[in-house]
C-alpha cells in the first residue's frame, strides 16, 4: 500500500522524514518531496485504508462525519502531518485517545498522546463539519474542485491535490490504500463512488446510507463520490467483469448508446497493456457543464458537455479507460511526469481508433496531433517531461506526449513497442513509476539506446520533426 515505496523514495532521494534538529528527528515530514508540490502529502506513515463516514445536508450543502485512516508508523513519530482545508474539527483521536492538533493552512499536524514507535499500526479518527470550498483564499486548479454542489447534487474532482479540500488524507499517489465509503444522503438521491456498491441502509430523515468497498489502493484524487437523480445501467465485461454506469435520467438512453462500446475497449486494452487492473468499471455522467473528464478509478467521471452530442466523446471514453491502466494502476511517483498519465491515455484513443478503423486512422489522428503542435508550441503547449508546474496540464503533456510514444513505436518496431509497454505496465502496476523508469524499461526490451528520442520529444523546447 504504499510503505515500501515510501521508504525507498525516503532513502533514494534523501528525504528528511523527521527535521533537521535531533530532538524534531522523530517529526513526520509535512511533504513527500514532490519538486512541484513539495508540501503535498506527508511522511513518516502510511495510509493503508480509509473509511470516509459522511452526512450530506442538501439544503445547507454542508457535509459532516468521521473519516478514520488506518496507517502504520513508517518512523517513530512524535507528531505527523494530514492534508486537510475548511472544516471545523469536532475531534480527533489516535488509537480512542485524544489527541492534540495544529493547524496551518492545509497542514493538520497531530501529536498522539502516546508516541509511536516504527512499524505500530494506528487507527486516526477525524470529526468535522463544514461547506466545502466556504472561505477558501487558494484558487485552485479546475480538476482540483474537490467535494462540489451543483444544481442536481454532488460531484467529486481531485486531481491533483483536491481530496484535502473535503476529507483528512496523505494527499499525494505515493501512498495509495484501499477505501470505505458509507454516505449518507437524501433518499430522494443515488450515491456512486468508488468500487463496489455493498449495502444500502434506509433510516429515517428519509436518509438513506450507501456502503461502497474499494478494495484495491487507490490515490486520494482518484476518490469520488457522486450524488443526483441517476438510472442505474449495469452489463457485464470481459472476465465478468461489472460494468455498471450512473446516467442522469433524462439523457440515460442516448448515453447507454453512448457508451456501449466500454466492454470492447476493455477487452482490446487488456490485449495490448495486460489484464484490466480492478474489480469494477463504468462511469458517471453528471448533469452539470463540465468540459472535462476524469479517471476518477473504476468511476470514471464525466461532465454533461463532454459525454453528450459530441462528436469526440468515443475519444474521451477510451482516454479515460485507458487510465485504468496507465495513471491509476501504474501511479505517477512525481506530479512533474504527468505526461505518464495523459499522453500514454491520448494515444491509447489513437491506438483504439487503430484497432477500429486501421493504421489510415491512427495515420490521420497523429497528423491531426502534429499540426495542432507545430501551430501552438509557443502559445501555452510545453514539452511534456518539464511542464509549468502552473499549467501543468497543457496540450502538449497530452499530444506531445502521445507523439512521443508514437515516435518511439515508429523507432522501435510494434513488436518492441507493445512489448514495452506491457512490460512498463506489468513491472510497475499497483505502484509508482518515473519518467526515467520508463525509459529504462523502454531501452531494456528494445535494446537500443533512446536517450536521444526522448530529450527530443519529452525535453527540448522545439517540437521535434516529425518521423517519416
Amino acid at each position: 500500500m504504499g510503505s515500501r515505496t515510501l521508504f525507498v523514495i525516503a532513502l533514494a532521494l534523501g528525504l528528511c522524514l523527521g527535521r533537521a534538529t535531533a530532538n524534531e528527528s522523530d517529526w513526520g515530514a509535512d511533504g513527500l518531496g514532490d519538486d512541484y508540490f513539495p508540501t503535498l502529502g506527508n511522511g513518516g506513515y502510511d495510509v493503508q485504508h480509509y473509511t470516509i463516514d459522511l452526512t450530506w445536508n442538501d439544503q445547507t450543502d454542508q457535509i459532516s462525519g468521521t473519516v478514520t485512516l488506518i496507517a502504520q508508523a513508517l518512523q517513530d513519530l512524535t507528531r505527523f502531518n494530514l492534508d486537510f482545508v475548511g472544516y471545523t474539527i469536532q475531534s480527533l483521536t489516535v488509537d480512542e485517545q485524544p489527541a492534540d492538533y495544529t493547524w496551518v493552512e492545509r497542514e493538520l499536524t497531530v501529536e498522539p498522546g502516546t508516541p509511536l514507535e516504527a512499524g505500530d499500526d494506528f487507527v486516526l479518527a477525524v470529526t468535522y463539519n463544514g461547506r466545502p470550498g466556504k472561505d477558501l483564499s487558494e484558487v485552485y486548479d479546475v480538476f482540483a474542485r474537490g467535494w462540489t454542489r451543483y444544481t442536481g447534487g454532488v460531484y467529486v474532482v481531485s486531481e491533483p491535490s483536491g481530496a484535502s479540500l473535503w476529507f483528512p488524507c496523505n494527499d499525494h499517489p505515493l501512498d495509495k490504500a484501499t477505501y470505505t465509503f458509507r454516505i449518507t444522503a437524501p433518499d430522494r438521491y443515488v450515491v456512486a463512488a468508488n468500487g463496489l456498491l455493498i449495502e444500502t441502509d434506509n433510516l429515517p430523515g428519509p436518509l438513506t446510507t450507501t456502503i461502497w468497498e474499494a478494495s484495491d489502493p487507490m490515490a486520494t484524487y482518484l476518490a469520488t463520490v457522486n450524488i443526483g437523480d441517476f438510472v442505474i445501467q449495469q452489463s457485464v465485461g470481459p472476465n465478468d467483469l461489472p460494468i455498471r454506469n450512473y446516467f442522469p435520467a433524462d439523457l440515460a438512453d442516448s448515453l447507454t448508446i453512448e457508451f456501449a462500446p466500454t466492454a470492447d475497449m476493455i477487452a482490446f486494452f487488456e490485449t495490448i497493456f495486460g489484464p484490466y487492473p480492478f474489480e469494477a468499471y463504468g462511469a458517471v455522467v453528471v448533469d452539470s457543464p463540465l468540459r472535462f473528464a476524469l479517471e476518477t478509478q473504476t468511476l470514471s467521471l464525466f461532465g454533461r458537455e463532454i459525454a453528450v452530442g459530441r462528436a469526440d466523446t468515443e475519444n474521451v471514453i477510451a482516454h479515460e479507460l485507458s487510465h485504468q491502466w496507465f495513471g491509476n494502476s501504474v501511479s505517477l511517483a512525481e506530479w512533474k511526469d504527468i505526461w505518464l498519465n495523459e499522453g500514454f491515455a491520448t494515444y491509447a484513443s489513437a491506438l483504439w481508433f487503430e484497432h477500429q478503423r486501421g493504421a489510415a486512422a491512427l495515420a490521420e489522428i497523429m497528423d491531426e496531433y502534429y499540426v495542432i503542435l507545430k501551430n501552438v508550441t509557443n502559445n501555452g503547449f510545453t514539452a511534456p517531461g518539464n511542464p509549468p508546474v502552473n499549467n501543468l496540464f497543457n496540450g502538449g503533456v497530452y499530444l506531445r506526449g502521445a507523439w512521443t510514444l508514437h515516435a518511439l513505436r515508429l523507432e522501435v518496431g510494434d513488436a518492441a513497442f507493445f512489448n514495452i509497454l506491457r512490460e512498463y505496465y506489468n513491472r510497475f502496476q499497483g505502484g509508482n513509476a518515473t519518467t526515467e523508469d520508463f525509459i529504462e524499461v523502454a531501452e531494456s526490451v528494445s535494446g537500443q539506446d533512446l536517450s536521444a528520442l526522448f530529450d527530443a520529444w519529452l525535453f527540448a523546447s522545439k517540437l521535434p520533426e516529425k518521423p517519416a
